[in-house]
């Protein structure tokens, strides 16, 4: 039953990758999908999707059925959100969530996740002030009701956008990736012989609860620490965490981490815990599957108005630059307890490089283009081996292949090589950047809104190893650009980029070829 549950959410989530609109997605990914019995636990993810999206999507689904009942939810109905902090993080994220019916009965219910490219505001970087101004807000709404479409809603949500047929076709999209699931789950339970999902999804959580601490108790009781130094906006931001093994889990505190930021780079702590559980488990619990059972071990903290813990209304978009160097910071606490498991630092957080240009509205309702190009640079080395290079991790997403970002912008992509030599030396490399050369061919000035991190502060070697290099941005007549912030690539012009290589493990061998 669990491998078929398995396989049930698998097909969800290919549903969704194959009908999306977004490139971002249908290309390289950014995604989650999962099954949830009418507690709200998560019972089964899809290997398809990232983490950041996956286990904040785990906690969104309690808060719909606290909105929305189980007991008032009908076969066709359809529920939205895409509320940062009780959501996925950020608003570009669009959060669906429907109930499964087996002969009529209420068994469960799907969710699933994906990243639309454009929903209005100042788009997808971190230039807003307030999350008001990052684009359409969407609470907790019915966006089916037993199979009519909530017209209202869809009317404002192509209204607030820059690109309404493809923010369209990706909420229709997320709607047929839960009915796949939920017509897949009625069809096993049948084979099965099963009338509801009590049993099994007990089962699973218990085995996964079980499993997880029994890994716990074979730590040394006690509190290790670690801190990472990252770029931030206008000055450093220090991340420092306090990571506790107890009898009933693990407990991570991030207090003496740096306040909230101006602008858009602030986490909601639904994220944090997301990508921190990412980091343990990553660590700790190979083999043991990622649901409510597993989850439930990894006890996850932040003060109040801290850039971990942001309040109610400061500006998110660009939460995955500090996110996504969680599980790096996780290893560094879990390095004194299992020295020969955690790797060096690597890039962690993706390069993405979002492109925006304005144009008169055209015959479906666009103004312009905007499309998010997904790259990253190298892992951290590993304790026996070198690091990958331009591999996204923690993200998991894939980079996004040239031809088709030449089809969706008026860009021409002149290099994508890797960097060689940019991963740090050590007895173990660390994994390679890339370089990046990417021509404007709008016409006109195209904006970069631009989301990088390990420019100033490179990711760290392990264990003697050497630091990965730095994360370059310029433009092709020799001017640097920011690492952050909306910025003008004239026509004609070569965006360069470098991302980061990860940082090595272990000291050079003698000798050895560095």
């Amino acid at each position: 039953m669990w491998d078929r549950l398995i396989a049930v959410v698998e097909e969800q989530a290919q549903a969704l990758l194959r009908t999306a609109f977004s490139t971002i997605v249908r290309e390289a990914g950014d995604l989650s999908a999962g099954v949830f019995d009418l507690e709200g636990r998560m019972l089964a993810q899809a290997v398809t999707g990232t983490p950041g999206h996956v286990n904040s999507m785990a906690e969104s689904v309690k808060h719909f059925i606290d909105i929305f009942p189980v007991e008032t939810m009908k076969e066709g109905d359809h529920y939205i959100t895409n509320d940062p902090w009780r959501g996925t993080g950020h608003l570009n994220d669009f959060v669906v969530t429907t109930p499964a019916f087996h002969n009529g009965r209420m068994v469960g219910l799907f969710s699933c996740t994906s990243h639309l490219i454009d929903i209005g505001g100042i788009g997808f970087g971190p230039d807003g002030h307030d999350v008001f101004a990052e684009g359409l807000s969407i609470p907790f709404l019915k966006l089916c009701d037993q199979g009519t479409m909530n017209e209202t809603l869809m009317a404002m949500i192509r209204a607030n956008t820059r690109l309404s047929v493809e923010t369209e076709g990706d909420v229709y999209s997320l709607v047929a990736c839960n009915e796949i699931g939920a017509k897949r789950l009625s069809e096993m339970m049948g084979e099965y012989g099963l009338t509801t999902l009590d049993a099994l999804a007990s089962h699973i959580c218990d085995a996964s609860r079980a499993a997880a601490l029994e890994r716990i108790a074979a730590l040394p009781k006690g509190t290790t620490r670690n801190s990472m130094t990252i770029d931030g906006l206008d000055k450093p931001v220090d991340l420092v965490a306090a990571l506790t093994v107890a009898e009933d889990g693990i407990h991570v505190d991030y207090d003496g981490t740096s306040g909230t930021a101006k602008k858009g780079i602030n986490v909601p702590l639904a994220y944090t815990r997301a990508y921190t559980a990412f980091g343990l488990m990553a660590a700790l619990a190979k083999g043991i599957p990622n649901n409510a059972g597993s989850l439930s071990v990894w006890h996850i903290d932040a003060p109040d108005g801290c850039i971990l813990n942001a309040p109610r209304g400061l500006p998110v978009s660009s939460r995955h630059i500090i996110g996504q160097m969680l599980p790096d910071v996780m290893f560094g606490c879990l390095e004194p307890l299992i020295p020969e498991v955690v790797p060096a630092e690597g890039t962690s957080c993706l390069w993405n490089v979002t492109l925006r240009g304005q144009a008169r509205k055209d015959n479906l309702g666009r103004h312009g283009f905007a499309v998010t190009i997904t790259t990253n640079g190298g892992t951290g080395a590993r304790p026996n081996n070198d690091g990958l290079s331009a591999t996204a991790f923690p993200s998991g997403v894939k980079g996004s292949p040239v031809e088709i970002m030449e089809q969706a912008a008026p860009v021409v992509v002149w290099k994508k090589e890797l960097r060689d030599g940019s991963g740090g030396a050590g007895k173990y490399r660390g994994g390679d950047g890339q370089v990046i050369e990417i021509e404007n061919r709008f016409g006109q000035s195209m904006e970069l809104l631009a989301a990088f991190d390990r420019i100033d502060h490179p990711p760290r070697g392990r264990a003697g190893g050497g630091n990965g290099a730095c994360g370059t941005v310029a433009l092709s007549d020799g001017r640097k650009l920011k690492g952050k912030g909306t910025q003008e690539i004239p026509a004609g012009q070569r965006l360069c980029i470098q991302t980061p290589g990860g940082g090595g493990f272990g000291k050079p061998v003698a000798g050895a070829a560095e």
